[in-house]
């Protein structure tokens, strides 16, 4: 059974969410194990700032997470063969995340210094107050216990035909593996799962009579995500994209080198991010603006050119772009598939925008840093792309903002130096809930300004 490239890379956003989540656990044992902070009764600057970034990254990619199991269990879009492994996936990806909130109940919940120090809000990231410990209930509790269930019971009677259709393709193996260690962290008393079953089998059998196993276990996936973070900030069932006619339009307007910044309406992904306009992505163009700009022949473009010229032949605009599944060639349609959209521009000369996109092709295949750490380069965020593609060129460079004990460059850090026409330009802007219209030059800006460093953008202002 030969897996998709999506299946491939939701298994591959699993492994690396799941070894991240180990690589903080040790860092914050570690941490916890210098403070006396029970003794002493607070937190040194530093250790706050270690313990702030900690906790983001934590925050991040469990929301990475949450938008895969939430996308991975809608999976009739996959072929009926491929179906038992997408489940597979995102049950994994459940149990990752049961597991580390068991972790943190397990070290944290009985300090209270500690405890009440997580729960601080972080209002640059949109974090509320008292966070920490929803986030604990939800996933800890025995309901959501039950509802994963489903996948577990499927899980275990069909092990073998999944182990055997995941043979030949690596990712998949390990997220075999990461299921079979970590299906016991769903263990809870016997009195609580009598009491979690009693209460929502009715609600089940309201909906899953007639469902198969595995239409079971689907459903229990869709009610664990839903009642975890789904709930409280996210709007179900609101599929981001831009009206056909802007699509159109917007992708007339791009240039190989161009910045394109997204926002998507009640996304995962919007919450622990700062600002407005949370993701970015560089536009490389067509594969033949590639090629008239003599970048076929850059090794670091050529090694990629087949995925370039095959990665979605019904559209022909391609970005690189470090999503939860790591740096990658990517259809244009991806960022596109957003509710919001601004093109910003570089100021320079062709060669030296042909020279930053070469620049970028060196970092196409490396993971996603969801440690949002700048100072490395084998794990990419979003804006880093950008980043290591265009700092120096010319007269382009950025300053890097401490954000949670780390320097960062957000999304809106190149908005603002396109508005501040600080070497970027503001080329389009489409923001629909201002304007229902692309608006260029300094209506964009105004656009920009009205945005930039909010969370989000009152109905009074629409269609002004």
């Amino acid at each position: 059974m030969q897996a998709t490239a999506e299946l491939t890379h939701g298994a591959a956003t699993v492994i690396s969410i799941a070894q991240h989540f180990d690589r903080l656990k040790d860092r914050a044992v570690d941490l916890i194990e210098k403070i006396d902070a029970e003794e002493r009764g607070f937190f040194t600057p530093t250790e706050d700032e270690q313990t702030r970034h900690l906790l983001i990254s934590y925050w991040q990619s469990r929301n990475a997470l949450f938008e895969l199991v939430s996308s991975f269990h809608q999976v009739k879009r996959f072929k009926s063969d491929q179906q038992p492994l997408a489940l597979m996936v995102a049950y994994a990806g459940a149990l990752v995340l049961v597991d580390v909130a068991r972790f943190n109940r397990e070290n944290f919940h009985h300090r209270h210094i500690v405890r009440a120090k997580l729960n601080e809000p972080e209002p640059h990231f949109g974090i509320p107050r008292g966070t920490y410990d929803h986030v604990q209930k939800s996933l800890t509790s025995p309901v959501n216990a039950w509802h994963l269930y489903h996948a577990l019971t499927f899980f275990l009677k069909n092990q073998d035909e999944l182990r055997t259709a995941s043979a030949d393709n690596a990712e998949l193996r390990q997220v075999m593996e990461i299921v079979e260690l970590l299906q016991d962290r769903l263990d809870v008393s016997p009195e609580a799962f009598a009491l979690a079953r009693t209460r929502v089998r009715a609600r089940e059998l309201r909906t899953s009579i007639g469902l198969n196993l595995l239409g079971r276990a689907l459903y229990g996936l869709q009610k664990s995500v839903s009642s975890l973070m789904a709930n409280r900030y996210v709007k179900t069932g609101h599929k981001p994209g831009l009206p056909p006619d802007i699509d159109a339009q917007l992708e007339k307007e791009l240039r190989p080198g161009d910045i394109i910044v997204v926002r998507k309406e009640h996304a995962f992904t919007n919450y622990f991010l700062p600002g407005y306009w949370p993701h970015a992505a560089l536009y490389i163009g067509t594969a033949p603006e590639l090629r008239n700009m003599g970048l076929h022949e850059h090794k670091d473009v050529e090694s990629n050119w087949h995925t370039i010229e095959t990665v979605d032949p019904s559209r022909a605009g391609r970005v690189l772009e470090a999503m939860k599944d790591g740096v990658r060639i990517r259809s244009v349609s991806c960022p596109f598939s957003s509710d919001a959209l601004v093109i910003i521009r570089p100021q320079l000369q062709p060669r030296d925008v042909a020279e930053a996109i070469g620049r970028g092709f060196f970092h196409a295949g490396k993971e996603y840093d969801f440690d949002f750490d700048f100072a490395r380069s084998d794990r990419l965020v979003c804006t880093e792309v950008v980043y290591r593609s265009y700092e120096g060129i010319g007269d382009i460079s950025f300053d890097l903002t401490r954000r949670a004990g780390r320097l960062t460059l957000a999304a809106e850090d190149l908005l603002q130096k396109a508005v501040n026409t600080e070497g970027l330009m503001t080329h389009a802007v489409y923001c629909p809930a201002i304007s229902r219209d692309v608006l260029f030059g300094d209506d964009g800006d105004e656009v920009l300004q009205k945005t930039i460093g909010r969370k989000s953008v009152s109905e009074t202002e629409s269609n002004q």
